[in-house]
């Protein structure tokens, strides 16, 4: 635990030292809001197979707003997938969300794992 929270604080120094409190704030902020339109939108969609479409989304669309968003989306990924492992998901399908959740926080195009057929609303 104490691992953890000296991580965190490392990305929270980092992201800071960047481009000041105020704007990583406000990014974090932001990339919140993306990572729950994206999670709304999953569960909206009710979509068999769109589940890593829609982690790669949140994650890309929060990241895109700077190194608050990208900090929000690694935390809030790292903290949805390690209570999901904790409720006995399989480990192959917590290593296949996680590689969704950084593809779309490096900048790859979400639509790589968009299942055909999705309504283009989403």
């Amino acid at each position: 635990m104490k691992l953890s929270f000296g991580i965190l604080l490392c990305f929270l120094f980092l992201g800071v030292a960047s481009g000041g409190l105020f704007s990583f704030i406000k990014e974090a902020g932001q990339g919140t809001r993306d990572m729950w339109r994206a999670y709304s939108d999953m569960k909206e969609a009710n979509w068999i197979g769109a589940d890593k479409y829609f982690h790669a989304r949140g994650n890309y669309d929060a990241a895109q707003r700077g190194p608050g968003g990208a900090w929000a989306a690694k935390v809030i990924s790292d903290a949805r997938e390690g209570l999901q492992r904790l409720t006995g998901r399989g480990a192959e399908d917590w290593r296949q969300d996680q590689f969704a959740n950084e593809w779309g926080r490096s900048g790859k195009d979400p639509n790589h794992f968009r299942p055909s057929g999705l309504p283009s609303k989403y």
